[in-house]
């Protein structure tokens, strides 16, 4: 047993590194709807309702396609489903750069929606990979690994585009104003060449990733083999997640946190102008927001579970966020936004919390629970949206703490309580097949 233990040790922290690459890949390609949102403002001549259809869209793919996703993932398995995802992905990002060039902004929305699917079917896969490829109560810890690259990645990506795309914004944007008609159009043309390439380098370098993946020692792992509970074996095992009420609890929790965290990420930006600060500056926010949420990662690796359980420690982030959201109601200016971006920090062990709670025991089910708490990741399409139409008629502020506080109050439910119903039947049912197991 120590044999196989130890050269299983090896093996899982491979598994990790490239898991771990994944992460990286999608937190890049997700943290660039927060510029791009500025970005097509200006290319397309947008008000902020419409540019907000970058993350409707974006989000909405993972409504659409988890589930079939999670179908997919059965006939190909985990490791041939996120290579498929990388696939997609790259005739997305390829598509994307294409009508941004042509001038055709729901040609480049499709190209978002297509990268979103890739994206849903690699989320479908990874995030129950990493949970269950060790024990479930060290899941939120794996988890946060993976949102230490995902994140990396996403205080870089903005950076990088903001300073490649959005450089001279306010520079350029007086040139727009001051531009005849036809120079107007060859301003704009020049600017969306900006985003092309990037984007066309970007496919290319998704699709080398998905044969990478395919060759990859990276080993199936049977969901139903590895996360299952006494009560879910034998003829007595459940049939549906009908009887599992805490993943759909766990669902509604993907989806308002998932709201919250793009609030906090790709619209601190538009919250940022809307307080009078300048587009150059704003182009940059989302970094701020994900530098918070790499340092609350990097807490959260430290102290789960060592110190304190995953539960716990979503209540207090859940806390953390309706103060930092009521903070940032009272404030001004540089404050204001700076307690919009802390919110990163509140919002970093969510995810990695959440999830593995949400599909606890699931068996052979599990991809079908990742998939409906996959689609949870709608919210990031429907509260974002919600701020952008009622920012039009209300005070902003006012809007977002209406958004926001009830949001974190639900995950605290989810931690306190909502994760554990059904669980008593669950404890139940396993101490009587232990129990018919022992005699």
């Amino acid at each position: 047993m120590s044999v196989s233990n130890a050269s299983a040790r090896p093996r899982h922290l491979g598994s990790i590194a490239i898991i771990g690459a994944l992460f990286f890949v999608f937190g890049f390609v997700t943290w660039l709807n927060g510029p791009l949102i500025t970005f097509v403002k200006y290319r397309f001549e947008l008000n902020d309702f419409n540019a907000f259809l970058v993350l409707t869209v974006f989000y909405l793919s993972y409504l659409f396609l988890a589930l079939p996703a999670s179908s997919i993932l059965k006939r190909t398995g985990m490791k041939k489903g996120m290579s498929l995802g990388l696939f997609v992905m790259a005739i997305g990002a390829f598509a994307f750069g294409e009508f941004v060039l042509r001038g055709s902004y729901p040609g480049a929305l499709a190209g978002l929606f297509t990268i979103g699917a890739g994206l849903a079917i690699l989320q479908t896969a990874a995030n129950p990979y990493i949970s269950i490829l060790g024990p479930i109560e060290g899941a939120a810890q794996r988890i946060a690994v993976m949102g230490i690259c995902n994140k990396i990645a996403g205080a870089l990506a903005p950076f990088a585009f903001a300073t490649l795309v959005l450089a001279g914004i306010n520079k350029f944007d007086a040139q727009l104003a001051a531009a005849t008609p036809a120079g107007r159009q060859t301003l704009l043309d020049e600017f969306a060449a900006k985003v092309h390439v990037p984007y066309v380098a970007m496919a290319a370098v998704l699709a080398v990733l998905a044969g990478l993946l395919l060759r990859s020692p990276l080993p199936e792992i049977r969901a139903e083999d590895v996360n299952a509970t006494p009560a879910d074996s034998g003829s007595g095992r459940k049939k549906s997640l009908a009887h599992y009420p805490h993943v759909w609890l766990g669902a509604l929790c993907i989806f308002v946190y998932v709201g919250a965290e793009v609030m906090a990420g790709d619209a601190i930006g538009t919250y940022g102008a809307a307080l009078g600060l300048p587009p150059s500056e704003t182009s940059f926010f989302t970094t701020f927001t994900l530098i918070a949420m790499l340092v609350g990662y990097l807490v959260g690796l430290v102290v789960i579970p060592r110190f304190v359980s995953q539960q716990k420690y979503l209540a207090v982030s859940a806390v953390l966020g309706i103060a930092f959201t009521v903070g940032a109601f009272f404030t001004k200016g540089y404050v204001s936004v700076g307690f919009v971006a802390a919110l990163g920090f509140a919002n970093a062990m969510m995810w990695p919390a959440i999830f593995p709670l949400a599909i606890e025991g699931l068996g052979r089910l599990t991809e079908r629970g990742s998939a409906l708490l996959v689609m949870g990741i709608a919210g990031g399409a429907v509260i974002p949206q919600l701020f952008a139409a009622l920012k039009q008629h209300f005070d902003f502020q006012l809007v977002f703490l209406l958004l926001m506080v009830p949001c974190y109050l639900y995950i605290l439910y989810f931690a306190k309580a909502g994760h554990k119903v059904g669980l008593a039947h669950r404890a139940t049912a396993s101490a009587t097949a232990t129990a018919a197991v022992s005699n």
